[in-house]
């Protein structure tokens, strides 16, 4: 036989925070029990804070590495209807004259300008903002004071 001892096996030895001679009863006071709770608590909020702040960090970089690449697909779709724009004012120009090409070109433009802007303003009068972070936020209060009861 080996002289291994059993890690699983029940242990005789007395709890750390028990001294000799005593049953292993802990000899706190609740004050400084209830003191150790507060500070696990303010060290557990405090390690999610910081958690996080470094997810939302992490998603705020890619965020913005989207948005970047969203900017130079606008930059370039803008060079494209800029110099699609040109070839259709140039062959209209062909049948017409220069002049009035450039007129129905521009008109064309402010046409789709308007529907845009209308479409636009319809879509913002249509948001409604936070209905249910409202309500929830509302019902804070009373949760925290025990009267959930209060709350519709």
């Amino acid at each position: 036989m080996s002289s291994t001892r059993d890690p699983f096996a029940a242990s005789s030895a007395a709890p750390s925070n028990a001294t000799p001679g005593t049953t292993g009863r802990d000899d706190r006071s609740v004050g400084e029990l209830v003191g150790e709770v507060s500070r696990d608590l303010s060290t557990l909020i405090r390690q999610e804070v910081e958690l996080a702040k470094a997810e939302a960090t992490q998603s705020a970089k890619r965020a913005g590495k989207g948005a970047g690449m969203f900017g130079g697909a606008g930059v370039a779709g803008h060079m494209v209807l800029l110099f699609l724009s040109l070839a259709l004012w140039w062959a209209l120009g062909t049948v017409m004259g220069g002049g009035w090409s450039g007129l129905v070109v521009a008109g064309v433009w402010a046409v789709i300008a308007a529907v845009l802007a209308m479409r636009g303003r319809s879509e913002l009068k249509s948001v409604e903002g936070l209905p249910q972070t409202a309500d929830s936020v509302k019902k804070i209060p009373d949760a925290l004071r025990g009267h959930e009861e209060r709350n519709p």
